[in-house]
């Protein structure tokens, strides 16, 4: 769950800003996401090797 505490003095579009920030970091709406339709684990680890090779590119591109 995520929340925010809110200060007395604090405008309130401050605190929006900051609780869709800690909202977005923390993952909720893209495990949403995830879950909202049926992945076949042949396309899951397919999907898990691509990845890893466009990792495995953009560090060997940030290393030379």
């Amino acid at each position: 769950m995520v929340g925010i505490v809110v200060s007395e003095n604090e405008p309130i579009d401050r605190a929006i800003k900051r609780f869709k920030k800690k909202y977005e970091r923390s993952g909720v709406l893209k495990e949403f996401k995830k879950r909202a339709y049926f992945t076949k684990p042949s396309v899951k680890k397919r999907m898990k090797k691509v990845k890893a090779v466009r990792r495995a590119q953009r560090n060997l591109a940030e290393q030379t």
